[in-house]
């Protein structure tokens, strides 16, 4: 900020040694994902990114067919843009999962026909942590003949599972930096082959024309930064894992609290419920005591969980659903805090189930 502060696309001093670290940024968080430099571009956020995915796919190979393929617990930049599509004509086929957050893989897989040009799976879902079988996708798209491309919202993954396209076997994978300790305000997509979208933000070409505009350097020079110090996934997954543990097992017998993650989710996140609490209330409680968690997606405020919702889970637990994240970051003496604070919630607020 006080000294690469030039644009990059500018061919003054300033500007080639901005343009020398938005490179060096790049390659930082290419090596993470274990891709070519030249295949990694920048937007402004995970949610363009997922934007520039969706309607850049189908904009580009709607002569090839009209069938998208996706879930219904995919994230709003994500679902809506799917649903305008839709209303365009578009034919859209939205997997629910079951109790548990889990996509039936026979169910999602057979709904792939030779008409299908987009597939769109997240690899982690963002309000409760389930791991979707998104590596398996390639494998129906071939046997139905499809021409689809892959797209994975891999934004709650990052970092926290193995993301690479050997690992996620997608076509476009998009990301954001924020959930990795970087600045909001930047996010990125890597694509296998730049012919597979049509630019949908468009201007000055920035980006090799796949998202125009001038780049936030800062934003992304911490993108850079926060990639090149990710460290060691399985390590900091089994050390989060452990703070996981320790955290359910220290509201387990709470009897107004419900656990509305998968057993087996990623252990960064756990999404629970404290019956008789809404959750808003929940959240005011915790932020009281210097804790931190959301109602639900962070993105989808003021509204009913739809990924809760598509779950099939009883009203009441919908209405009283907190997401709590966790990170490398976090120590046990803060989750024996957070275990106390839930516990005080529960006694005086909650309600017991029958």
């Amino acid at each position: 900020m006080t000294s690469l502060w030039g644009n990059p696309s500018s061919l003054h001093e300033y500007g080639t040694n901005a343009s020398d670290g938005l490179k060096f940024a790049r390659r930082q968080v290419a090596n993470l994902l274990k891709v070519p430099e030249n295949s990694f571009f920048f937007t402004s956020s995970g949610t363009t990114a997922n934007n520039t995915a969706v309607f850049g796919v189908c904009e580009k190979m709607r002569r090839e067919g009209n069938r998208i393929v996706t879930t219904t617990i995919e994230h709003p930049s994500v679902a809506e843009p799917v649903k305008k599509l839709e209303a365009s004509g578009f034919e859209v086929v939205r997997i629910n999962p079951d109790k548990n957050g889990k996509i039936c893989e026979d169910e999602f897989f057979s709904a792939i026909n030779d008409k299908t040009i987009l597939v769109s799976c997240m690899a982690v879902n963002n309000e409760v942590g389930s791991v979707l079988p998104v590596g398996k996708i390639r494998s129906a798209v071939r046997r139905n003949k499809a021409p689809a491309v892959i797209h994975s919202d891999c934004v709650q993954a990052l970092g926290k599972i193995a993301v690479t396209p050997r690992d996620v076997d997608a076509d476009i994978i998009t990301v954001s930096g924020h959930k990795i300790h970087a600045l909001k305000g930047v996010g990125g997509m890597y694509l296998k082959n730049k012919s597979l979208i049509k630019p949908h933000i468009l201007g000055g070409g920035q980006e090799q024309s796949i998202h125009s505009g001038t780049e936030a350097t800062p934003a992304i020079f911490s993108f850079g930064a926060a990639a090149n110090v990710a460290g060691d996934v399985a390590a900091n997954s089994a050390y989060v894992a452990e703070l996981k543990k320790q955290l359910l097992q220290g509201i387990e017998n709470i009897p107004c609290v419900t656990i509305n993650s998968p057993e087996d989710a990623i252990p960064y996140i756990l999404n629970i419920s404290i019956l008789g609490l809404p959750s808003q209330p929940i959240v005011n409680f915790m932020s009281d005591k210097g804790i931190y968690i959301s109602a639900g997606s962070a993105c989808k405020m003021g509204h009913r969980s739809p990924v809760l919702t598509a779950m099939g889970l009883a009203p009441e637990v919908i209405d009283s659903a907190v997401r709590i994240s966790l990170s490398r970051y976090n120590t046990p003496e803060e989750i024996d805090y957070l275990i106390s604070a839930i516990k005080e919630a529960a006694q005086k607020y909650g309600k017991k189930q029958r």
